[in-house]
Parts: structure tokens; sequence; C-alpha cells
């Protein structure tokens, strides 16, 4: 077998004007078409990392994302959301893997015939296989000790790489791919296991998610970023609550303890998310559920012995707020279900009951305004006993109308048809607490097929074919499936 290795290119893309981002003028550069049924390129469906640098690889293997020092930190590679949702990502974006056969010339791996991605059994190393013909070409890629590491394989092809100034975050080494393959793997087994009845696919999952939180968790300061791509690469309250509730069930308390006290040092009253060093990122309020967020998050660590002492922390000892303000559907302000289950301050949300449907609606005195996924969280985890037959009732019709990939939020939602992986974990999470295991194993399977061939769940899925349609993995998505998980098989 003959392969050469040539070099790995870091290339920054640097936006030049709105016109590049929008796709306005004919100059503007086109993003590749992907792969049917396949993501585009520079769309990340991959997360490598181990808590310092971290990095986005998209269907083909090509890193499109790296920051660091952590998650949320710096982008090394520059790759717009903008751009990504204008279609006019230029095509030498990001670390890439072209293959020359015999004197044709250079090919990017999306034009192969066929790609395959898993990562490694246990681990955060990912390997990426293309076919050109009949000539394969192999790419493992890991992040270990601060860097990027990068190997290729092929037979009867020359796999092209280039190397610039930020060279030096790159390695070829195949050892860094060991290493990194081994740290992982000493990771996972400090994790508690799901009951000895979990099913294989359960356990892939499960090893999956915690895999993906690891990457996503800042080990220096507990930041957690809800995805390794522009724009989500800030901390969400509400997102990294969740991620510490399902690391402390999974056994990983030190992690957990660490994202609490970032978030109870960030400030949250100034914004709706936070950068990796806990500054706010202007341009959106603080939204209302984040401080019951992480009340439960603080609870479930055992930081403030009380609901009473961590919202004294976060408040300044003044009313928990939470009306009038935006809900985890980030649109207007308004008087939210998922914000007064989320509130510490003596709510009555039954006056979210429905007098006619005895179903929980979205908004306080608005019977129109649909039924909202984030009923459940009157379940797990802001348990609210006297709701749990309104809760069955609105969670169970919800169920009934989803489709092969999932659910959407809620049924006034009018974000398009596309169902996304969180509140799909989230509601699979309560319906196991109530008992309604059934249902909880429908949405469960739901996830399997909304999950990348690597195992990672999308923010949302295309409705019809299960493509990824936006961030990939997100965090808050894999938090839910772990503690769902752990529900079906204590």
């Amino acid at each position: 077998m003959s392969w050469a290795r040539a070099v790995v290119g870091l290339v920054a893309v640097v936006a030049a004007g709105a016109l590049l981002l929008s796709g306005g003028s004919g100059a503007d550069p086109e993003t590749p078409k992907g792969l049917p049924g396949t993501s585009p390129p520079f769309l990340g469906v991959a997360v490598l990392g181990e808590g310092g640098l971290t990095a986005a690889v998209d269907a083909y293997g090509n890193v499109v994302d790296l920051r660091a020092p952590g998650p949320g930190g710096r982008a090394l590679i520059e790759n717009p959301e903008e751009r990504q949702a204008a279609g006019t990502v230029p095509v030498d974006t990001g670390v890439q893997v072209r293959v020359r056969i015999g004197g044709g010339p250079a090919l990017p791996m999306w034009r192969a015939d066929k790609v395959r991605q898993r990562y490694l059994p246990g681990t955060n190393v990912l390997r990426t296989v293309a076919w050109f013909g009949f000539k394969r070409v192999r790419v493992e890629e890991a992040i270990h000790d601060g860097r990027l590491a990068v190997v290729t394989d092929s037979g009867g092809a020359v796999a092209q790489l280039r190397v610039n100034a930020a060279g030096d975050a790159v390695t070829k080494s195949r050892e860094a791919l060991r290493q990194a393959a081994a740290s992982d793997r000493r990771w996972l087994r400090r994790s508690r296991s799901l009951g000895s009845a979990a099913p294989a696919w359960a356990e892939e999952m499960y090893e999956r998610s915690l895999l993906v939180l690891r990457a996503l968790t800042d080990r220096r300061t507990g930041a957690v970023a809800a995805g390794a791509r522009d724009g989500w690469a800030y901390v969400w309250p509400r997102d990294a609550a969740a991620v510490a509730i399902a690391l402390a069930a999974a056994g990983h308390q030190q992690e957990a303890e660490l994202i609490v006290r970032f978030l109870l040092g960030a400030g949250i009253e100034q914004a709706a998310r936070f950068n990796g060093d806990g500054s706010p990122v202007p341009g959106r309020e603080a939204q209302g559920d984040a401080i019951g967020w992480v009340v439960a998050a603080a609870k479930a660590v055992g930081i403030a012995g009380t609901a009473r002492q961590a919202a004294h922390i976060l408040a300044g000892g003044q009313p928990i707020p939470w009306r009038d303000r935006a809900d985890y559907w980030e649109q207007g302000p308004g008087d939210y279900l998922g914000n007064a289950l989320a509130s510490v301050d003596g709510t009555n949300v039954r006056l979210y009951v429905g007098k006619s449907s005895r179903r929980l609606v979205r908004r306080l005195g608005d019977p129109g305004s649909g039924l909202d996924s984030a009923a459940a969280w009157g379940v797990r985890p802001f348990p609210h006993p006297e709701l749990y037959p309104a809760i069955r009732a609105t969670l169970n019709e919800l169920v009934a109308a989803s489709g092969r990939f999932g659910i959407r939020p809620g049924e006034g939602w009018d974000g398009g048809e596309d169902p996304w992986s969180a509140p799909t974990a989230w509601t699979a999470w309560s319906l196991a607490a109530l008992g309604e295991r059934r249902q909880a194993l429908r949405l469960m399977r739901a996830l399997r097929r909304s999950a990348t061939p690597a195992g990672a769940l999308p923010e949302r899925v295309d409705a019809g074919t299960g493509v990824p349609r936006s961030t990939t993995p997100l965090a808050w998505s894999h938090g839910f499936a772990i503690l769902a998980l752990r529900e079906l098989w204590p």
C-alpha cells in the first residue's frame, strides 16, 4: 500500500462585508454541494476534544471549527454561521484532506462516491472513510494535550495536506491518537453505568452522550458550550445547568460542580448567554427560566444546601424574575409555562391548565397558545405532583403528533416542521419518570433515528430525511438523553 502525507491547513475565513455573508452577489463564494442524504460541507456533525482545544468536523472529515483555550474560546478557524446559512462558505475553509488519484486533480472528500463516519468505540477519536471508486482514504482525527491530530491512510491514492501559520496546533502523530483514545476511555470508566437490563443501543447512546459533554465542557472553568460552532459556542445557563444535572447523575461529580460554580459566578441576570470567560454576550436579555435551572443544578450537585440559598446567591436576595421575559423559544417576552415551572417563588402554575382541555398551555391566560413540551419540566427537574395528570395528558398528546425523528417544541411553534432533539429527549425523561415507558421509548427510538451515523444528536433535523439542519452535536440534547436513559434503566 502506497500513500503520501503532506500537510494539514488551517485557513482562516474572514468575512468581507455583508454581501459575502448574505449571498447577495454573484461574486460571492458558493458552498459546495454535499453527497445525497448527507449534510453539506462545513456544517459540523461531530466534535473532537477533551475539554481544552475543541474542534467541529463535518460529514467529510474536514475540521470546520477550532477553538481555544476551551470549547467557548476564540475561533482559530472562522466559519461564520451567517455564511453557512447563506451558502457562501469558501471551499478552502478549515482543515481539509484532498485526494489525488493517478494524474488527476486533487479532489475534496465531498467529491467521493461514498463517505462513512464513526467514532472509535468509547472515544472522541473520529474516523472518516471515503471511497473514490475502488480507492479508499481513511482520516482519523482527535485532540490530545492541546493539539489536533490528523492522520491519513490511503491505498493507491495520495492524500494531500497543507500547513500554514497556525500549523503548530496540528500534529500527524498516530501516538497522539492512541493517547487521546486512552484518555477518553479512562474518563468514561469513571461513569456510573446504566442498569444491567439496558440494551446495547442505550449503552452506545449513553457513552456517546457522555463523551460529547466531555468535549463541550471546559475542564478548567466548567464553561459548557452549547455547540462547537459559530453562534453556539457560548454558555446558556439552562443548557449548561442541564449538562451539570446529567453529569452528576452519571457520576461525574467534579465536572458537574465546576459547571455550577461557573454559573453561580456568571451574573446570569445580565444576559441570555455568556462567553467562555464568563463575560455576557450582548444582544439577548436574560431569560425567565435561567435562575430556576441553575438552582436545580445546584441542588443536583449539592453545592447550595437549599433552593432558597442558591436563589439568594443568584438574585442578590431580590424576588426571582421570570414574568414578561423570553423563554427557551427565544422569541418575544411573555408569561410562559416553562419559565413558570422553573421559577422558585411559589408561582401557582395550575393557572396554566386549560379549563376545558385539562392540558397545560404555553401562555398564561391564553387557551389558544397551544401545548408546550416544556410541560415535561413539571416532572423533571421541577416536580409539581399536583400537575402530573395534566402533564401526562399534555405530553402524550404531543407524542401522538410526533414524526419519525421526534417532536417540535410545541403546538404553536412557528420555526418550521423540523423536529428538535432537546424537547424530544426531555419529554422522554419525564414520561419515563411518570411510568409512561412505552411513550418514552418511542421518543428514544426517534432520537436514535435523528442521530448522525457517528451518534451525535443535532439540534434539529429535516423532518423528511433526518439530515442535520443545525448545530451538531448539541450539548443540551445529549444531557437530556443521558437523563432519559438513566430514568429508563436506573
